[in-house]
């Protein structure tokens, strides 16, 4: 996996390979689809921020069986590949290679590469593409049907550059012959570099070299900032024509963003503007509302989510209803048939079955039994300054609107907080917690007010008030 270049057009101080797209770098997308197929190891060759992409790609794949290889100097393709052999050195059979830079390349046609090679015999095999103007692009050329080399755009002659069967830049190479080859390639061409290409023409003289087409898309590479938002859009496309052919409905399919790795159940349907990312699982049957964004978040079967609720690393169970306008923040965690009303956060807090927060409360650092039923204006007051403290409520408990909980309290089963209440004890379960001032009702009061403020005005402005002449 040819990954070491800098990529001078993205003007950035970024390798090219890290800069993300769905939410992964680049580089994700190629070697997922080389790990999905059976590849192993896997060489990535680095080299303009080696070491940023090596952390990188041993983050997202951890398990995998990773070796890297350094291109020291940028001496083209053949060079890079030619950086691979000590880290590949015991390794015997069918080598893979292809670039960190091609986020569109599909598992099948790797699989359709592997299976003519096979067939086809020889020691090499390729995949092309076509385009109408093929400018700038490797022709393939061809004689008698058959593929004999490769010639780059700058070193093309008027006839070739006619030829529009173009290289895609992916190969299987037999070990055996690789190494070897590798070894012949001079740099005697237009750009003074050591092309991959002209393997080619050397693996044409011991036999023959099967070429399978696929779409340009699928084969283009990355370039710029509007090469990657282009790769982007048809990734995003690809992915949600997927969701939508197993069974999820997507009301505006151009305005969803689904990350690769989403799991979403059948008849769920999603309105427009969704965003969908990290490892976020949503079952069967759950509605997602307008702007909702949901990042490594789980929702269980026959969920609502209202229009802009938002969900980040956090657990939803069945039959919750959400929102609009809800937040729930990481370590939340809701069992079946919740309902978080509007401009409601959580944040590690544990709710019970049944239990109602509606509207205008921040449950922090909480365990929340089932039942409960939590007032407009509710707070849990977790932290002192210092330190984060942890709010328990019962089942059956009754929060009334604009109470505050200081923690560290519990409040047990059944009690009931009236409205107004700041609880800064235990209060025991079946009890009435009431915290506010006595109210005291003055009968009369206004309309002696009235009269006071009308004599005030008709006996003019106080003395005090007065411009003195002197």
């Amino acid at each position: 996996m040819l990954c070491a270049g800098k990529g001078t057009r993205m003007r950035s101080e970024k390798a090219k390979v890290l800069h993300p797209i769905l939410g992964k770098p680049l580089c994700f997308y190629p070697l997922m689809r080389a790990l999905e197929l059976g590849a192993s190891p896997v060489v990535p060759v680095v080299g303009h921020q080696a070491g940023e992409v090596e952390r990188s790609v041993r983050d997202l794949f951890a398990a995998a069986p990773l070796r890297f290889a350094l291109q020291k100097e940028q001496r083209g393709t053949a060079d890079a590949v030619r950086s691979a052999e000590e880290a590949l050195k015991d390794f015997k059979g069918r080598v893979l290679i292809l670039y960190g830079d091609v986020p569109l390349v599909r598992r099948e046609t790797l699989a359709a590469l592997a299976t003519a090679h096979e067939q086809g015999g020889g020691v090499l095999s390729l995949v092309s593409t076509r385009l109408e103007d093929p400018t700038g692009y490797g022709r393939v050329i061809r004689e008698g049907g058959l593929v004999k080399r490769i010639v780059e755009h700058k070193d093309c002659s008027p006839e070739e550059r006619l030829v529009r069967e173009c290289n895609a830049g992916i190969y299987l190479v037999d070990s055996s012959f690789l190494w070897a080859a590798l070894a012949n390639i001079k740099s005697t061409n237009a750009q003074g570099e050591f092309y991959l290409t002209d393997l080619v023409e050397m693996a044409a003289s011991q036999g023959p070299v099967p070429a399978i087409e696929a779409d340009f898309n699928e084969t283009a590479g990355v370039n710029d900032r509007v090469e990657l938002a282009a790769r982007a859009k048809d990734l995003q496309l690809r992915i949600n024509a997927w969701h939508m052919r197993n069974g999820v409905s997507l009301a505006d399919p151009a305005t969803t963003y689904i990350e690769e790795g989403v799991t979403i159940g059948p008849d769920t349907e999603i309105a427009p503007g969704v965003s969908l990312s990290g490892a976020t699982v949503v079952g069967r049957q759950v509605t997602i509302g307008q702007g909702c964004v949901l990042h490594a978040s789980s929702v269980a079967d026959g969920t609502t989510l209202k229009p802009y609720t938002v969900l980040e690393e956090a657990r939803v169970g069945e039959r919750c209803i959400l929102g609009p306008f809800s937040r729930l923040r990481p370590g939340t965690d809701l069992a079946e048939e919740v309902h978080l009303g509007n401009f409601v956060e959580t944040k590690k807090a544990r709710l019970g079955r049944g239990t109602k927060a509606n509207h205008l409360a921040y449950l922090g650092d909480a365990k929340i039994g089932s039942g409960v039923n939590i007032g407009a204006g509710t707070i849990t007051c977790n932290y002192d300054g210092v330190n984060k403290h942890v709010t328990e409520l019962g089942d059956g408990v009754f929060i009334g609107s604009d109470s505050q909980l200081v923690a560290p309290v519990k409040v047990g089963d059944g009690a009931y907080v009236g409205a107004g209440t700041t609880v800064t004890k235990d209060v025991p379960s079946g009890s009435l917690a009431v915290s506010r001032s006595p109210q005291v009702n003055k009968e009369g009061w206004v309309e002696r007010n009235k009269a006071r403020l009308k004599k005030s005005a008709e006996s003019g402005p106080a003395k005090s008030d007065k411009v003195s002449a002197g």
